[in-house]
């Protein structure tokens, strides 16, 4: 399991730790990724998703899961997210269709 954000693409990135006397060793920083599950209106159903806790207020301050996959960049979305996102749009395009 890759240590990225399945809706924003946060990943790991690389830096240095600089001393006071200004010494630099590598490191690393990791996003802060938790398990959550998340519900989607549209298909009615709920979503299994490791996402980063920035992430996590994103979705929350669009509206929720679907308004958040419609606004979305494809490209920044994992696969399974870019599927999710699919299936809302086709659900919530036959919703307005109807």
């Amino acid at each position: 399991m890759s240590r990225a954000c399945e809706l924003t693409a946060k990943a790991v990135m690389s830096g240095n730790n600089v001393s006071h006397a200004n010494n630099k060793t590598r490191r690393v920083f990791r996003p802060n990724l938790v398990n959550v599950t998340l519900q989607s209106e549209a298909l009615n159903q709920n979503v299994r998703l490791r996402i980063s806790a920035a992430a996590l207020r994103s979705v929350e301050h669009r509206g929720g899961l679907d308004a958040f996959l419609v606004k979305a960049d494809t490209a920044d979305l994992s696969q399974r997210a870019r599927l999710l996102k699919k299936q809302v749009e086709k659900k919530l395009a036959e919703m307005e269709a109807a």
